[in-house]
């Protein structure tokens, strides 16, 4: 009987040294493909969860104005002015100033795209032009979600999402205590020596795992592939916008998307309204008249006027602002002054309600300054982490060799592999087919190819 118990310890202790040996390989290998992005998304998001407070410094002198006794200039005259910089331009957009001492946003649409006018709603003055490509915070945007490398690009940060979950729940299981003295809450050693680095990227990574987890799942709604399908749950289970609210509103086509200015997540997807039936001698009305539509209605500030792109369109004030009870969407007929569909936070479906606060909180907007000092601290942590573990790579790696964990010697452990693969790859598809791919290239090719299994080694 003792004979048996040691043999049973002992199988139970060579699983255990496989299982660490496959899970370690499996983190180093979404480590090695993540690392970069995880790097990229961590600065560009730190930078943007303070865009706000950017735009009031940096760039104050097209965004703050001085507070005058004389009243402000109508929307339409500082149109007029904005407008003789584009005279050929079609007008696309306008932003009332935010407050007393911030300046209006002309948006129209020229050839090269849109573009940004910034004026003094006392004087008139523009204060700044340019193209919203060239505008500080869109660059940031556009880099965390790297729209500029096309659309596909989308995809890789979309499966990089999914990976920055799987080295979160694998690095748990490599931190967790095992008999350890040190590297569970401490940090051993001087960063001279390997162990420092080890520690400093396994604790980072355990304090901050679970915040990690939730940017990375917060920041899928954006996403082309898993975002998409998750908009067409919502809209199959009216759990998204409520559709119930354009049943007597004639739609085109055309989706907020594309048409509005200013649009969130739940929105994106719900059709555009078109103007009630009206005599073709109708004029439509101006954007003077629209603006006290909007402010009658009780818009929070900050919202934005889209312009209709032409007689069948609508104009739409949308306000997406920290305080997710204000969050207000209103299209209104541009001939009758009717408001055809307004909507707020409340009156969206659970599925909705929960995203929207979810990207809130991702964004640094639901709880304030503390809410953007937790996620810059998570950003952070992500990059100290990341710098961590490739220090500690090369400082572990033979020269000349990529340094990747030993083999696990059973092959058991690989059925477990694969069935975490699969879960994952229904979860995340993108990230699954990476992680088959991984798995594949790994046990079909390194493995039986001696040159490349030495490289690897």
């Amino acid at each position: 009987m003792t004979d048996l118990t040691a043999s049973r310890q002992e199988r139970a202790s060579a699983l255990a040294v496989d299982t660490y040996r496959a899970i370690w390989r499996w983190h180093f290998y979404a480590g090695l493909l993540a690392v970069p992005f995880m790097i990229l998304l961590a600065v560009t998001g730190s930078l943007y969860l303070f865009r706000d407070e950017i735009d009031h410094t940096a760039f104050a002198s097209r965004t703050v104005v001085t507070e005058e006794a004389t009243p402000q200039q109508a929307p339409s005259a500082l149109i007029a002015r904005a407008q003789t910089l584009y005279p050929d331009a079609r007008v696309k957009a306008y932003r009332p100033p935010i407050g007393p001492t911030a300046s209006a946003r002309v948006t129209f649409a020229t050839d090269a795209g849109a573009a940004y006018v910034f004026v003094n709603p006392y004087t008139g003055a523009v204060l700044d032009t340019m193209l919203k490509t060239q505008e500080f915070n869109e660059v940031v945007r556009k880099l965390h979600s790297l729209e500029y490398f096309g659309a596909y690009a989308n995809r890789v940060i979309e499966a990089m999402a999914g990976f920055a979950i799987i080295l979160v729940v694998s690095g748990l299981y490599l931190w967790w205590p095992r008999r350890q003295t040190g590297g569970v809450l401490t940090v051993r050693g001087t960063p001279s020596r390997r162990v420092f680095w080890r520690d400093t990227h396994a604790v980072t990574g355990a304090i901050a795992g679970g915040f990690i987890a939730f940017l990375a799942l917060s920041g899928l709604p954006w996403s082309s592939f898993w975002g998409g399908k998750l908009t067409e749950l919502t809209v199959a289970t009216g759990t998204g916008y409520p559709a119930a609210l354009w049943d007597n509103v004639p739609t085109s086509s055309e989706h907020a998307q594309h048409a509005m200015q200013t649009v969130g997540w739940t929105m994106e997807a719900s059709p555009m309204p078109m103007p009630m039936s009206h005599d073709a001698m109708d004029a439509p009305l101006g954007i003077d008249r629209i603006v006290e539509i909007a402010r009658a209605r009780g818009m929070a500030p900050g919202y934005e006027v889209t312009f209709p792109g032409d007689a069948t369109g609508v104009f739409t004030a949308a306000v997406y602002p920290d305080d997710l009870a204000q969050v207000r969407t209103i299209h209104i007929d541009q001939f009758s002054g009717q408001p055809l569909v307004d909507i707020g936070y409340a009156d969206y479906g659970p599925v909705a309600k929960v995203t929207e606060f979810a990207i809130n909180v991702h964004m640094g907007q639901e709880f304030g300054l503390a809410n953007q000092l937790l996620m810059l601290a998570t950003c952070l942590a992500i990059i100290l982490s990341s710098v961590a573990a490739v220090v500690m790579w090369l400082k572990r790696r033979p020269s000349g060799r990529l340094g990747v964990p030993p083999y696990p010697t059973s092959r058991r452990v690989y059925g477990v592999l694969w069935g975490m693969a699969v879960a994952f790859g229904v979860l995340f598809p993108l990230t699954g087919l990476l992680i088959v791919a991984m798995i594949a290239l790994d046990v079909l090719l390194i493995r039986r190819v001696p040159a490349l299994k030495r490289a690897f080694a």
